[in-house]
């Protein structure tokens, strides 16, 4: 026990302070805790083997699964907040549309590129492993956009759209990896279930939309009893919680998994609640400052996660530029052709696809299921998606942020620090009362 809360008091003062560092560098913050989860992850600092002093294992590194599920669920219940029925009468067409259509032309493009390199270098990459990496290519990870968003307190039409682009993501990607994983399965010459292929997804989206709907009602009719602030705050706390908890259920019925996905289902949660709470926007303020320590810990630990090993292999390499560079074009081409198709501000259009880049938890979500395949195929699937995680997420928020600063969401004078704002407000206060 000892160990398990020095680890996580060093990994939250280390990412800290290194971001301070990363501020005088002009990096986003979520930068700075990535490689804060490298420099003491199993491939550095804990490579020394002291008990407490970083993380010595990944399998040390995975017991604190848990916190990253839950901040995920946060995440999630924070972007809901973004789907505001006034908001989304204004931009809720144009999301649809750029949101499903830059996640199906990321996922062709992709698929193109790796089925081309497959015929090039049959032995190194499977068929069914490049039809799997397609599908994962279109997910996109909420953290680290919103992380980039909030410590630069970003607002305009860049980033209205954004938020409820990345939100959608995640329904595409399911659906899209779920046909993929169909077809390669056949590929692989395993046995399919039709019915489970197609039903599945569908019922994964439905079903966790319905449940984080019911809980947002749940939620609403609960808060109703307090009065305080603070039992307000422990209110929300809980109900995100248990929504994270129940998401996690899964039930066998017959050849079905009936299963839910916790991204979908918190963000249901928040959107929901954001739309029937007349004061929601005060509690997403405090729930947002209570979570600000466990993102802290999310981003370190995933930088913690990502292994080195990848690049031992060249081969891995060579596939894995080629997946991200795939990638980047199908999703800011897609973006960028469908922004100008729904109409969106020119700025939208130009910028929109950078910001897409970023991609964690989801896609090594969707690795981690390929890993059933066995043998070369879920190795190949999850070592690329490791080795492309590891760029997207070291590069994906600085480049998130140069598009916000150029498309003008991001006041150039950067964000004021509140100690310097709380001396303003009294040395202001110290004047007035002079003058009285």
């Amino acid at each position: 026990m000892e160990t398990i809360l020095l680890s996580l008091s060093i990994a939250l003062l280390a990412g800290l302070l290194l971001s301070r560092l990363a501020k005088l560098a002009k990096l986003p913050a979520v930068t700075a805790y990535l490689i804060t989860g490298i420099l003491i992850g199993p491939e550095l600092l804990g490579k020394l083997g002291i008990a407490g002093l970083g993380f010595n294992s990944f399998e040390g590194v995975e017991t604190f699964g848990i916190l990253c599920d839950v901040a995920l669920g946060f995440i999630a219940f924070s972007i809901g907040n973004e789907f505001r029925l006034p908001q989304l009468k204004k931009i809720g067409k144009q999301a649809t549309i750029v949101g499903i259509f830059q996640a199906v032309v990321a996922t062709i493009i992709v698929d193109i590129a790796l089925i081309a390199l497959y015929f090039a270098m049959p032995d190194k990459l499977p068929l069914p492993a490049a039809i799997l990496l397609g599908a994962i290519a279109s997910a996109t990870a909420p953290a680290a956009t919103l992380m980039v968003v909030r410590q630069y307190k970003a607002k305009g039409p860049l980033t209205d759209i954004l938020l409820p682009v990345v939100a959608l993501d995640d329904a595409v990607g399911l659906v899209l990896f779920a046909i993929s994983f169909g077809i390669a399965s056949a590929l692989s010459a395993g046995t399919v279930s039709i019915l489970s292929i197609l039903l599945e997804p569908f019922l994964e989206i439905v079903l966790s939309l319905l449940l984080g709907g019911v809980m947002g009602f749940l939620f609403h009719f609960t808060e109703r009893f307090f009065h305080s602030r603070s039992k307000r705050l422990s209110v929300s706390i809980g109900f995100v919680l248990l929504t994270i908890g129940i998401s996690m259920i899964q039930i066998p019925v017959g050849e079905i998994h009936i299963r839910f996905s916790s991204l979908l289902t918190c963000m249901m949660l928040g959107t929901v609640f954001c739309n029937v709470c007349d004061f929601s926007e005060e509690l997403m303020e405090r729930v947002d400052r209570w979570t600000a320590s466990l993102f802290v810990l999310f981003f370190v630990l995933s930088g913690a996660e990502l292994n080195f090993s990848v690049f031992s292999d060249i081969m891995i390499v060579l596939i894995g530029i080629v997946y991200i560079l795939a990638r980047s074009l199908g999703k800011y081409s897609g973006a960028y052709a469908s922004a100008k198709v729904a109409g969106c501000d020119e700025k939208i259009v130009k910028y929109l696809g950078v910001t897409l880049l970023p991609q964690a938890g989801v896609a090594l979500g969707m690795a981690r299921n390929s890993l059933s395949f066995g043998g070369e195929i879920g190795s190949v699937v999850m070592s690329i998606t490791l080795f492309a995680v590891l760029v997207y997420e070291l590069v994906g928020p600085m480049l998130t942020k140069i598009a916000l600063l150029k498309a003008g969401d991001i006041n150039p004078e950067g964000k004021t620090s509140a100690r310097h704002e709380h001396a303003r407000a009294k040395g202001l206060h110290h004047h007035l009362k002079n003058a009285k």
